[in-house]
């Protein structure tokens, strides 16, 4: 009789494309630990090959306080995956609060007036536009969905179940290759009410995190489920409540958001040049920038207006040239920032590595748009 030797085998482990879209997803979402394990999983079974059969490769519902970074989940996934976050099929659910509306998605039946001039959003060649060569998968994004019409729930539930949609014309769109992602602030009110101790889940008289969220959770779901059917909550793979943010975490988010100005900076046609901020800038940035309510969108209008305008005001005005480093700190007397450049500063010094590494990643999102650019082409009915 042969022996057979027994391994142990290891359901944990991640495939080395995954556990770099993770460590990339982590990179750019802070303080959503739970949304991104579950975009690396459902991209884990899209690699594995294992998505079901007649369903989209998963359904999550996204539920939390406005700007806490539920959307942001979406685009930064696009982000790593496509090198741009805006491939996303993104459908904003109050344009579609009325059933007429609906035509915008699937397009007017024949007979009906405008029926050729009418392009629906929900194509096959919409879904498709993002695929390149080695990635055949899209993100769709309902913003908002309890603002949907009965119209648009009657479709959803259609392709939650089976991965399909009849346009107008009687087309049929295949979602099976789709990530499908709804948003909704539903329980916000009742979440911000458990919400104590500043920004965040502070413990309140000892009470330890894990009791707090696990009341938070039940009371974005049991909200959830007062708004949603039971035929439409069955349907959704996972419910993903979204934390506020704390402290902490919009410190992260500061950092995140410079980085991302400074990448504007890059591919904007102005100048090329790099800025640094002191820790005293970035103090007044955080203390005009947050704010209960809004999360991080109360954070991004504070650098908007503190940072970006001047910039822009000295970009204009012909004030900082390529290879400049400017240096922003806060002013002694008053709540806002103040500006100086060292010429040639980026080129110099530490500064380089960071000037040329901002430039190479520049480069690096161009030929990943050209590379979609090339697969749609060859995927397009004129060149078959």
């Amino acid at each position: 009789m042969t022996n057979q030797t027994t391994v142990t085998l290891d359901p944990e482990r991640k495939h080395p494309r995954a556990q770099e879209f993770e460590q990339k997803l982590l990179e750019r979402i802070v303080g959503q630990e739970r949304a991104v394990r579950r975009m690396v999983g459902l991209y884990q079974i899209y690699l594995a090959g294992l998505t079901p059969p007649g369903r989209p490769i998963g359904t999550l519902l996204f539920l939390g306080p406005t700007g806490s970074g539920k959307t942001r989940v979406v685009e930064a996934s696009a982000e790593v995956l496509f090198g741009d976050p805006n491939c996303v099929v993104k459908i904003d659910c109050g344009e579609f609060q009325h059933s007429h509306e609906i035509a915008k998605l699937i397009g007017s039946p024949p007979g009906y007036l405008g029926h050729r001039e009418t392009t629906p959003l929900l194509t096959q060649e919409n879904l498709d536009r993002y695929h390149t060569e080695t990635l055949k998968l899209t993100f769709v994004l309902f913003d908002e969905i309890e603002k949907a019409s009965d119209a648009l729930w009657q479709l959803l539930l259609g392709i939650l179940d089976k991965a399909t949609l009849t346009l107008g014309d009687n087309r049929r769109v295949d979602f099976s290759r789709c990530i499908i992602v709804m948003t909704s602030n539903l329980g916000a009110k009742e979440l911000s009410e458990l919400i104590s101790g500043g920004i965040g889940f502070a413990p309140q008289q000892g009470q330890q995190d894990s009791i707090l969220d696990q009341k938070i959770y039940r009371t974005a779901l049991e909200a959830a489920k007062r708004k949603f059917s039971p035929e439409f909550m069955n349907r959704i793979d996972r419910v993903v409540v979204f934390r506020s943010l704390k402290q902490e975490h919009l410190e992260r988010i500061l950092d995140i958001e410079l980085q991302r100005v400074q990448e504007r900076i890059l591919k904007s046609h102005a100048p090329k040049f790099v800025f640094t901020f002191t820790e005293a800038a970035k103090r007044l940035i955080l203390e005009e920038g947050t704010d209960y309510k809004y999360g991080a969108r109360h954070l991004k209008r504070s650098i908007e207006r503190f940072l970006v305008f001047p910039l822009s005001n000295l970009i204009a005005t012909n004030q900082v040239e390529t290879g400049d480093l400017v240096i922003v700190d806060r002013h002694e007397h008053e709540n806002k920032l103040v500006f100086s450049k060292q010429v040639g500063g980026a080129l110099v010094g530490g500064y380089i590595d960071r000037y040329a590494e901002l430039l190479h990643s520049e480069h690096r999102r161009l030929g990943a748009s050209k590379e979609r650019t090339r697969a749609a082409s060859n995927s397009s009915p004129s060149s078959q």
